[in-house]
């Protein structure tokens, strides 16, 4: 008999990965359209059950508005086209585009062919790319806007614009 409950434990936990793609807060949701109480409850006991082994498995993971804003700001200058796409779309609210972001600055160098580098206090790092002739070194704080042709344009500290590419 312990041999046919381990067997049968044995198969469960091996098919809990299986189990946890075909599951979504749809399904827990879907529980709320049954009428019978009792029923109800059995589909939510099942659908929740379903959803928490898929989360302890590495399969299903929720994220807030807050973490998805946050991503976009942490990737602003990148192109990651799938980013969108994370972006609540279940809630039928159009996803705002980030056009731009402000942020202080860490530091300001020039580079070998006298070009800005300017890592922000994040961690970013956006190099000049125009051929202004640009001097910053005490900037406090960089404004970072989208530009034609999906270049960027950096202002420090609300001076003259010039043309940067995210590096890092």
């Amino acid at each position: 008999m312990t041999r046919f409950l381990s067997a049968i434990a044995a198969i469960c936990v091996i098919s809990l990965p299986a189990l946890a793609q075909d599951i979504s807060t749809s399904d827990v949701y879907a529980c709320a359209e049954t009428s019978d109480d009792a029923a109800r409850l059995a589909c939510y006991d099942s659908a929740v059950g379903r959803l928490k082994a898929a989360e302890e498995a590495g399969e299903v993971t929720t994220i807030s508005r807050t973490e998805v804003e946050k991503v976009k700001r942490e990737s602003f200058g990148f192109s990651i086209p799938s980013l969108p796409s994370l972006a609540l779309r279940k809630s039928g609210t159009p996803d705002k585009e980030l056009e731009d972001i402000t942020a202080p600055v860490r530091s300001v160098r020039m580079d070998g062919a006298g070009r800005l580098r300017v890592t922000l206090e994040d961690g970013q790092v956006w190099v000049q790319t125009d051929d202004r002739s640009m001097r910053a070194k005490d900037a406090k704080e960089a404004h970072i806007y989208q530009a034609m042709l999906g270049s960027y344009k950096m202002k420090l500290d609300g001076r003259v614009a010039f043309k940067v590419r995210r590096e890092q």
